[in-house]
């Protein structure tokens, strides 16, 4: 199309303008963001803070000791009201953050200052938009002294037999007192043989809030723990998506993320009551663990099993039934089973992976791909087991395992399945899952399911390396 004489002489009237603008309006017209939302994910393993804007924001990030504190300024921005939220979004049973402090540091500069309970390492990295989720600026705390989970697995079994075992004897204690407990007296005689009070005791020196305790560093493995972990049955159990990620969404609002971890907490308690049993939860919270990340903790401790719990959606909302996966290495076994697969395996893009984190992704997805013919082959007895139970609590979507390439399933030398509960896009089976009855059966399934596994496979003898 020719320009007319009067569109070349605006476009040179609007080329005027903008060079008069200059370098420094042009740089703040293009950082100028708008915080959509502040979130922060804690957990033991790490905690997350998440800030959600609609442009993207640049950051910069020190700490500094003495006491811990994490700083961060962040460029073009003005100080509003969203991003004053992030004080109110510290729990105060957060491991890593003790509190925040959010000011204008320069004109278009906003600080943020994280109060530390401990010394972090910090992981900051951004995210474009993918699903609901515009840019997100992603700061990740993670100890620096990490808690070895094999040794945690030990200690948390000890302490629960110790607790166990007191609670019997204050019971005991307590009904041997009432037999003992002579009479009561008369007021008076109370009076006259009361004995002198105690003096009070001193009231503790106050802590102050900003020099945290330093976090002391769990003490090596005994001789005896080390000989009780070998013959440990470790089952790790791995709820799916969380944080970040909400997995499927019913149509009433249910979340996935929030119905399998309610299933695999109430799953950890029945197998951790089986004799020398004991389970690692992949995440026990509500935070996003990546695919690669749930399978590195079931290798590091050496687990006998991984079993993750879903409850997806479909396309179609009269899709119904419970399933059970094992891996594929020759393609999918159904459409759905593809599609599924291509669903769970994108969770990365919507829960946040920093990606610059994997040091060497060609090993990574080598190890993810080492998965043996002899693992694919017990992850199928295995599910035959857990969906033969499953059966009896509900349908079934299909009454044979099915497989696929789920990246979860990938570790080498660990049987592993993925279980969907239900399709939580079905109206009725969504208020299934949101009902306790219903879950209790459900759960009881699981456990019965890997019960008669173990007693039909028992797991080789091993020396597990603390």
């Amino acid at each position: 199309m020719t320009a007319t004489p009067e569109r070349r002489r605006a476009l040179r009237t609007l080329g005027r303008a903008v060079l008069l603008l200059g370098a420094p309006q042009l740089a703040l017209g293009a950082a100028g963001a708008t915080i959509v939302a502040v979130r922060v994910w804690p957990a033991q393993d790490y905690t997350r803070i998440t800030i959600e804007s609609d442009a993207p924001l640049t950051a910069t990030h020190l700490m500094v000791p003495a006491p811990e504190r994490l700083v961060v300024d962040i460029d073009g921005l003005e100080l509003k009201a969203a991003l004053r939220e992030l004080v109110g979004q510290v729990q105060p049973d957060d491991p890593y953050i003790a509190g925040v402090r959010v000011g204008q540091f320069q004109p278009r500069v906003v600080r943020l200052v994280f109060d530390l309970k401990q010394a972090v390492r910090p992981d900051q990295f951004t995210l474009l938009p993918v699903a609901a989720y515009r840019f997100r600026l992603v700061f990740d705390l993670y100890p620096v002294q990490a808690v070895d989970p094999l040794l945690a697995l030990i200690r948390d079994k000890e302490a629960a037999e110790t607790a166990a075992a007191r609670a019997v004897q204050d019971a005991l204690g307590e009904l041997i007192a009432r037999i003992d407990l002579p009479p009561p007296a008369s007021a008076s005689e109370s009076a006259s043989a009361a004995a002198p009070a105690l003096p009070a005791a001193p009231a503790p020196p106050p802590v102050a809030l900003s020099t945290p305790a330093p976090q002391p560093s769990a003490p090596p493995a005994t001789a005896a723990e080390r000989r009780e972990v070998d013959r440990l049955v470790i089952v790790a159990i791995d709820p799916g998506h969380g944080g970040e990620d909400p997995g499927a969404i019913g149509p009433t609002g249910l979340r996935e993320k929030d119905v399998v971890l309610a299933v695999a907490l109430q799953l950890r308690d029945r197998l951790d009551a089986m004799p020398n049993t004991r389970t690692l939860l992949t995440r026990d919270a509500d935070y996003f663990v990546p695919l690669h990340e749930r399978v590195r903790k079931a290798r590091r401790v050496q687990a006998d099993l991984f079993v993750s719990i879903h409850a997806d959606a479909f396309m179609r909302s009269e899709a119904r039934g419970a399933s059970v996966f094992a891996l594929s290495d020759k393609g999918a076994t159904s459409t759905a089973a593809r599609w599924m697969a291509a669903r769970e395996n994108s969770a990365d893009q919507v829960g946040g992976v920093n990606v610059a984190q994997v040091k060497d992704p060609q090993l990574l997805r080598a190890m993810l791909d080492m998965s043996t013919t002899a693992q694919i082959k017990d992850s199928l007895k295995l599910g035959n087991e857990v969906l033969s139970r499953m059966g009896r609590v509900g349908r079934l979507h299909k009454r044979q395992v099915e497989q696929a390439g789920f990246a979860v399933l990938k570790a080498p030398d660990i049987p592993s399945i993925l279980v969907e509960t239900a399709f939580i896009s079905n109206p009725e089976e969504e208020a299934q899952l949101r009902d306790p009855a219903y879950r209790a059966r459900l759960v009881d399934a699981l456990a019965t399911g890997i019960r008669r596994y173990f007693a039909k496979n028992p797991p080789l003898a091993r020396q597990r390396q603390l």
